[in-house]
């Protein structure tokens, strides 16, 4: 039976009741098009479960309140997905919101595809909301993707350093990510990295919409991608690389698509690096013995991608020398300036 919702948007909910009301209303305004999936990731400590009820009584054809026993983030993302009746499958985090405008020429490009032309993958743009600072970070791919038309990643160019496809441009086709059936691991950060490589490689056709859709608020102390926060959880964020070094065969696609294969090894090269990074930052010796042990797991898994790994920056953070572990923190120190991320 075809889905008669255009969309379906994820909004994770954990103790959320400070701000998830922006969060929902802007994606209120897509209408009856789109449906909206509150889960509630078992909050206690407020009334998120109330304000999730509340919406789904005063939207009764638009949103669904799911209630569930805490499990993290991607678990529920995993139960978005298995509720998810619309065409595209989106996560919307509960302290972010969507664009309006954006929003509205999203669904019109999506009312305009039919079965046969709708391209498994949209991305849009995004803008970091630095709360510290009250500045913007516009991020958008008009350098790397065709504008306006159906492509497939073997059309995309390089990309620029410091950008990435992020969790916050992607759209999947909800279908494929549900013949994957695809899912999260329970109680654990950083699995966007997960949610954005693995249904890649199931991606054929993508349509880049150069809008502003996505707006990350950025800046809370307790946020997962705050240095503190990330050094504190840096088991997870290592259990999430080898968790794409071991489920994704990355290498089944070097000949059929080697563009896809370069920015897949980039983007583990990228949670390698920050692995590396920040069990230096931590300088202990448990800490140098996890980067020695995360390194030769990756060599026994990969040694195609290893290789290639330790050509790149992230070689020298992979270094034991310590004078090489203080240059790379001396390069991280200006980069994060630079490229403002936390």
């Amino acid at each position: 039976m075809e889905n008669k919702k255009l969309i379906s948007f994820a909004v994770p909910c954990y103790n959320s009741s400070a701000y998830m009301d922006k969060c929902i209303n802007s994606l209120l305004k897509a209408g009856e098009e789109a449906e909206i999936l509150i889960v509630n990731d078992g909050s206690t400590k407020d009334n998120t479960a109330e304000i999730a009820d509340r919406y789904a009584s005063e939207y009764p054809s638009i949103i669904k309140a799911i209630h569930k026993e805490n499990g993290g983030h991607g678990d529920a993302v995993t139960v978005g997905i298995k509720n998810a009746t619309g065409k595209y499958f989106k996560v919307v985090d509960s302290d972010d919101w969507a664009d309006e405008d954006a929003l509205f020429k999203l669904m019109s490009l999506i009312r305009s595809f039919d079965d046969q032309t709708a391209p498994d993958a949209i991305i849009g743009n995004y803008v970091y909301e630095h709360v510290e600072d009250n500045t913007q970070k516009f991020v958008n791919y008009r350098k790397e993707f065709p504008v306006g038309r159906i492509f497939n990643f073997e059309e995309s160019k390089s990309f620029e350093v410091g950008k990435f496809i992020a969790m916050h441009s992607l759209f999947y086709k909800t279908e494929i990510l549900k013949e994957m059936n695809f899912e999260l691991p329970k109680h654990t950060f950083y699995v966007d990295n997960v949610f954005i490589c693995k249904p890649l490689m199931k991606v054929k056709t993508f349509y880049y919409l150069d809008v502003d859709f996505y707006r990350y608020f950025i800046g809370r102390a307790d946020q997962s991608v705050a240095e503190d926060v990330i050094m504190k959880r840096i088991d997870q964020h290592i259990r999430v690389t080898k968790i794409l070094i071991d489920e994704c065969d990355i290498n089944s696609i070097m000949k059929t698509s080697p563009k896809l294969y370069k920015y897949l090894l980039s983007h583990i090269s990228i949670l390698m690096t920050i692995n590396s990074i920040y069990l230096i930052k931590i300088n202990t010796k448990e800490s140098f013995e996890k980067k020695k042990a995360l390194w030769a797991d990756f060599k026994q898994k990969d040694i195609v991608s290893y290789k290639k790994c330790r050509r790149k920056f992230v070689g020298l953070a992979g270094s034991n020398n310590k004078l090489v572990c203080k240059f790379c923190m001396f390069v991280y120190v200006i980069v994060r300036k630079i490229f403002k991320f936390n």
